[in-house]
């Protein structure tokens, strides 16, 4: 099954929401969802980042795909590094909090929903490093 999500970034931050529902309830996660049928994956991109930050997004760059056990079954995550476009910021769907971090403020290894996010979200806090 595929999936879409996105690093989100603004001013130096990564924007992560906080899980409404199993798997990972209350652990953080990265914005995005599963493709609907015959889908492309950067209309879901568009689509569940609406859906759960509330904000029109911008794909800037693919960053790559990740496998992710989700539910008893591997999902393939596509990733881009996205920023936001308009819109107001409010969490939605599947998500109860929305916050930024910026790169010495990531949550740990213990508070990400899913293990793909330490090596993702790794790879944007060294974007941030040499930028």
């Amino acid at each position: 099954m595929p999936g879409s999500q996105a690093v989100l970034e603004r001013d130096g931050r990564v924007l992560l929401g906080r899980r409404a529902f199993d798997p990972g309830k209350g652990l953080w996660d990265l914005p995005g969802g599963f493709l609907e049928e015959h889908e492309h994956p950067l209309d879901a991109l568009h689509r569940e980042l609406a859906e759960e930050t509330g904000l029109e997004v911008e794909p800037v760059e693919f960053m790559g795909v990740w496998m992710q056990p989700y539910a008893g079954r591997n999902v393939l995550c596509l990733t881009w590094l996205a920023r936001p476009s308009g819109g107001v910021e409010r969490a939605g769907d599947d998500l109860t909090e929305l916050r930024w971090f910026g790169p010495d403020e990531l949550p740990g290894p213990d508070e990400l929903a899913f293990e793909t996010f330490v090596e993702i979200l790794a790879l944007w806090r060294g974007r941030q490093e040499h930028a």
